[in-house]
């Protein structure tokens, strides 16, 4: 998607060998034309594909599923990095490594919001590793729902990600594809 590479170009910075910094539009200041560019994006290529849900990660994902589920007339719900005190333990769990925090987590769904036969659109900001990506499916079929696909604002090719995701049967769909950082700029793949 040659408008999302021009803002990455214009407004992202690489801030070493593995890290795009994107927080003036995606994922700490949000520009909504950004993300409707990002949603027509996503929408045009699970167009032809039956979706109950739209589920993501928090919390750089949020504005970009919300938009994809509005536009689809479907609910989206998000998996928790925390437990708070008003969800009980029927939820579905599963332990996620951020790659941008270094950090690891246990994500949790609650058990009501992923239900059998339900075939659910995962969206999120980044791919990079494809550690969320992988959790978000397992949580998936913990309900016995089916994951359709898996949409990323921004891959980073070079990690490796996309392959887990392919391995476990799911298409996967990248507004914008980076494959490398040349000297403090990212290289586009093309398509």
């Amino acid at each position: 998607m040659k408008q999302l590479e021009k803002v990455i170009l214009e407004k992202g910075r690489v801030l070493n060998d593995e890290v795009l910094k994107v927080d003036s539009f995606i994922n700490h200041q949000v520009d909504p034309e950004v993300i409707e560019q990002i949603t027509d994006y996503f929408v045009e290529q699970f167009k032809d594909t039956k979706i109950d849900k739209v589920l993501t990660i928090e919390t750089s994902g949020l504005p970009i599923a919300y938009s994809v589920a509005l536009r689809l007339g479907v609910k989206m719900v998000f998996a928790k990095k925390s437990k708070s005190q008003i969800v009980d333990d029927n939820v579905y769990v599963e332990e996620v490594r951020s790659f941008t925090r270094g950090t690891v987590s246990n994500v949790t769904v609650a058990k009501t919001y992923i239900n059998k036969d339900e075939r659910i659109l995962i969206v999120d900001d980044f791919l990079a590793m494809g550690n969320a990506a992988i959790g978000l499916i397992n949580l998936c079929e913990q309900g016995g729902a089916k994951c359709v696909g898996f949409c990323a604002a921004i891959e980073k090719s070079f990690q490796g990600g996309r392959k887990l995701i392919e391995a476990r049967g799911v298409r996967v769909a990248s507004a914008a594809i980076v494959k490398a950082f040349v000297n403090g700029k990212p290289v586009f793949l093309e398509e």
